[in-house]
This record gives structure tokens, sequence and C-alpha cells, in this order.
């Protein structure tokens, strides 16, 4: 059966997945966000369209909520955990168009999402993506 012919998977099946790629994740990047809060919504918020310019919902698959620690200092006192969202229909939209695994595709995407919470560069994640 292809992708196209099974139910999509849910949020609660992204989220799992999510949480299982986490752990996959290089240490040295989970233990600089820790804590981090991973949230799935289908489509990233009015607001957030809003704010990113975006031409449609389908055009962002992730986003880092909290305060990037290029923008904080020592001293600042985090109010909230950091969260990392991710946007499920744009996700699998993705994941059909590619071909790639749902796993690899939320891989990539939480790693961006961390690698930008860090200013590190494309060249950079793609390092990290590729050792792991």
């Amino acid at each position: 059966m292809s992708r196209t012919e099974t139910p999509p998977p849910s949020a609660a099946d992204i989220e799992h997945i999510a949480d299982r790629e986490y752990r996959r994740i290089p240490a040295f990047l989970r233990e600089k966000v820790d804590p981090v809060m991973i949230q799935v919504a289908d489509f990233p918020s009015d607001e957030v369209q809003q704010e990113m310019e975006l031409e449609s919902p389908y055009d962002l698959l992730g986003l880092y909520h909290g305060v990037s620690l290029d923008q904080s200092g020592a001293h600042d006192v985090r109010e909230d955990v950091d969260m990392i969202f991710l946007y499920r229909r744009p996700l699998l939209d993705y994941w059909i168009e590619t071909g790639d695994s749902l796993e690899a595709v939320v891989r990539h995407v939480l790693i961006h999402e961390i690698g930008h919470h860090f200013g590190l560069s494309d060249d950079d994640m793609e390092r990290i993506e590729a050792a792991g």
C-alpha cells in the first residue's frame, strides 16, 4: 500500500516519532536545549503566518519558539520552557513529495530548529545530519 492509500499519521503519531528522533539527535545539541517541549499542530497559527509573511501555511514545517541563545545573556532567567512546533500537514506533504521516511523528515526539522536556536549555519546542520 502506498503512503497516499493509508490513513495519514495523526498528531500523536508525529509526536511519538518526534520524541524518538529527538533522542537520536547528537547529545551536544540536546543538552543545550533541554528542557524543550515538542508540540505538533496541523498548521502554524494565523499570527505566525502573518509574522513570518508566509504565502501559504504549507511553507513552514517547524518553528522554534523561545529566546534564542544568541539573543540571551548568561544571567537571563527563563520564564517558560522553550518549544519546537512541528506542523503536521506541511510535514506530511513534504514527506510525500520527497519520498524520505517520515522519521528522516521529522529529524531534519528538529535538527534545523535546534540549529537555528544556536545560530548554526545550514552547512553545520547538514554535517550534523550526515553524521548521524
